[in-house]
């Protein structure tokens, strides 16, 4: 077993060993424990002692449900443990605190600790966690994706549209299995009975999708209320719990109906998209086609079909409407394997399911690590607080120059705030076990194990799954900083946060004097690294790296600034906003400005091909390309698609038009269409548009067409309203562009 298999340490992987568990569920006064075997699923059920810990026993005076109280020892304010008989008796106990005491267990300061999720609060009392013991090839994942019809007039599906069946299910296993059900073979309640006699039948621990929340488990569910056919998904024959709930990812909330399979785990490759994003920040689109691509899972006879034409397609050719069924979920299984692994092993190490760890924040686990041993050695708790917080300063973030500039270097600190937290003993005051520091540095070592893989594999996919791996693991010890921040958590501390952040700033400021001192240029300095321009006479990769390797020896022992790249050229555009040009050839974009998504998709690519020919010596041509896009705007030759935008509808338009009467919201195009449209729309709906009319002042929301009317032997987009949009994208880069003409005469 290889350092990241292993999970000897019962302080980061619990206490107890069980090996093979795939999943687990409440079940009366028991936790049903489903373990995957070399003879299949057995299923294993453990006493379960549902708590909640308080500040002082006298809380449930009054409650007349069977509970015990044990004392804990320690200075935490929360210092007794009621045990109660069963989840019922618990969740009757909570209600009680909750009127006897004004406070709901969210409430900050509330004098009681209740844990909503039956099965973490079993996790952290037994120290039993998922998948020990157990690799990841064994686990037996099923993808499923569905196609469906939509109806005449209307550019997306809704399952709550009689005619918008669903036209084919495709299902997959890597170990070979695949099923396609087809609506030219069986109606639609055959293929959902169907669908629901596979899984039962391959017995799978995860089910996994892009996108299957919120499209195809919910088209499935509406299609089968239709049809009456009951979804007896469940590993015990019962249907899938759904309820709504919320995803934060970076700055984004997403609402999401959570599916929970009794028995069985399912993941959604759209999150773990999403989450890679975060940090590397290197795709365009979150779809699955696009992401297969970025990541190299596309076969190269991989089917694409248009959208729109997907009824025509199922009539006229319906192999190929298999195989684009079929290379869906042979895509969605590549990518979960390269995106999943990481959470496969933080759910062996935290004490919360499979699918729970995705969604959990990192902070939120690393509590949940300190409670887990806490509870184990009945230990009282803190109550969350420590302080607010309010004057956490934040990390350096400087840009010394703009514009196009080369040769660049970049080093950065390898973790620098958790580096700094174990070299100096920075740790949080109430957690009086000590067991911060030793957590720390072992998920720090198994980051840089990963790290070191990646660098080592020859395999490109072995090398993107360390990558990943490693990745995920940055984020997470890099959140021992955030926890100590975030007054919320039981031991946080927001100054022992405030050291570290004036120990880190302090170190890049040393580092940036040092490389000044030797004639380097620093162009951007982002909290744990530098851009920079080398001294003169540092002019290779090996020499770059020898500057490299002597300002880390300057710097405390436990700290190390490694060589993170090296670039042909950089455009600084402003702060964490750049392009880099590396001696590949290759260009990385960062930053929103310079790759949003929310702009037009004429937009976006003359963006990527401006700054293409200002990293490659290009800039007399960028002239020559503003006037072509704008000559194409004019003629009318660029698709629709490249001038339209998307949006979903969040609500019905009815209640829009109730906003709006009412002036707690503005008009919006895409609800405007909705409302003169000939059919209803519905929330949830999705509706592309583009803007008619003439002159570039037009107001949109009364000047918007759907994509799926126009006509191009009859073009009647806005013309100056789309050069305009080009122009004011031209401005902002007017002061790195020639000056001998102006490009807006």
């Amino acid at each position: 077993m290889n350092d990241l298999e292993r999970t000897d340490n019962r302080l980061l992987f619990g206490a107890d060993g069980t090996d093979g568990i795939v999943a687990a569920e409440l079940a009366g006064r028991f936790v049903r424990l489903f373990i995957r075997t070399p003879r299949g699923v057995v299923v294993r059920d453990d006493p379960f002692h549902p708590f909640i810990l308080l500040a002082d026993p006298s809380l449930l005076d009054g409650f007349r449900d069977e509970v015990t109280v044990h004392p804990l020892s320690g200075p935490g304010e929360l210092r007794f443990m009621a045990l109660f008989r069963d989840w019922h008796g618990c969740a009757a106990a909570r209600d009680f605190l909750v009127r006897h005491t004004g406070q709901n267990p969210s409430a900050p300061g509330a004098p009681y600790l209740y844990l909503s999720d039956p099965v973490h609060q079993h996790f952290l009392l037994t120290g039993k966690t998922f998948f020990k013991g157990f690799e990841f090839g064994n686990l037996r994942r099923l993808a499923l994706d569905i196609e469906t019809s939509c109806g005449e007039g209307f550019e997306f599906s809704n399952p709550d549209r009689e005619e918008d069946r669903i036209l084919s299910i495709a299902l997959m296993e890597e170990g070979g299995f695949e099923a396609f059900l087809s609506a030219a073979e069986m109606d639609e309640r055959e293929m959902l009975e169907r669908l629901g006699g596979i899984i039962r039948e391959r017995d799978p621990d995860v089910i996994e999708g892009h996108n299957i929340f919120r499209f195809d488990l919910e088209y499935i569910r509406a299609r089968a209320a239709r049809h009456g056919v009951k979804l007896a998904w469940g590993r015990d024959g019962s249907i899938p719990r759904v309820h709504p709930s919320r995803f934060s990812v970076a700055e984004r909330l997403i609402d999401y109906p959570r599916w929970d399979v009794y028995g069985r785990t399912v993941i959604d490759t759209y999150f773990l998209v999403q989450i890679h994003d975060v940090s590397s920040r290197d795709l365009e689109s979150y779809g699955l086609k696009q992401a297969a691509i970025h990541f190299g899972l596309a076969a190269p006879d991989r089917v694409y079909l248009d959208r729109q034409a997907m009824d025509e397609v199922f009539r006229s050719d319906p192999e190929r409407m298999k195989r684009y069924n079929l290379d869906d979920t042979r895509e969605t299984l590549a990518l979960s394997r390269l995106l999943s692994y990481p959470w496969f092993l933080q759910a062996r190490i935290f004490p919360y399911t499979y699918q729970t760890s995705v969604i959990r924040g990192n902070a939120t686990k690393i509590n949940a690590l300190f409670l887990r041993e806490y509870l184990h050695r009945r230990e009282a708790v803190p109550l969350p607080g420590g302080g607010d917080g309010a004057g956490l300063e934040g990390g350096y973030v400087e840009l010394r120059e703009t514009g196009v500039l080369g040769p660049i270097v970049h080093c950065d600190v390898t973790s620098l705030y958790p580096s700094l937290m174990l070299a100096r003993q920075i740790a949080p005051a109430r957690e009086h076990l000590g067991l911060f520091l030793p957590l720390l540095e072992e998920l720090r070592r198994f980051r840089l194990t990963a790290k070191a893989r990646a660098r080592e594999e020859s395999d490109p996919r072995r090398r993107d799954y360390y990558a990943a791996l490693q990745q995920t693991f940055k984020v997470l010890i890099n959140s021992f900083y955030g926890y100590l921040g975030a007054p919320l958590h039981h031991f946080a501390d927001p100054a022992a946060a405030a050291e570290v952040t004036r120990a880190g700033r302090q170190l890049i400021g040393a580092m940036l004097d040092w490389l000044q001192d030797r004639g380097a240029r620093p162009v951007e300095v982002d909290t744990d690294g530098v851009y920079f321009i080398p001294p003169p006479g540092v002019s290779d990769e090996e020499a770059e790296a020898a500057l490299v390797r002597a300002l880390s020896a300057t710097l405390p022992a436990g700290i190390e600034v490694e060589l993170a790249g090296r670039y042909r050229a950089m455009f600084s555009y402003k702060a964490k906003n750049y392009a880099l040009l590396g001696h590949d050839g290759r260009i990385t974009v960062r930053g929103s400005a310079l790759r949003s998504r929310g702009i037009e998709r004429y937009l976006r690519e003359f963006m990527g091909e401006m700054i293409r020919l200002l990293l490659t010596d290009g800039v007399q041509k960028i002239p020559v390309l503003y006037d072509d896009y704008v000559h194409r705007i004019r003629e009318h030759r660029f698709p629709v698609e490249w001038l339209a935008r998307t949006e979903t509808l969040g609500e019905s338009p009815a209640t829009y038009q109730q906003k709006v009467r009412a002036g707690k919201r503005n008009p919006s195009a895409a609800f405007e269409i909705a409302l003169r449209a000939d059919r209803p729309y519905r929330a949830g709906d999705q509706i592309s548009y583009y803007v008619t009319g003439r002159g570039k002042g037009v107001t949109v929301y009364e000047q918007s067409t759907p994509v799926f009317r126009y006509d191009s032997s009859r073009p009647d987009e806005n013309v100056e309203y789309y050069v305009d949009k080009l122009v004011q994208l031209m401005k902002k880069f007017t002061p790195f562009l020639p000056r001998e003409r102006t490009l807006f005469d």
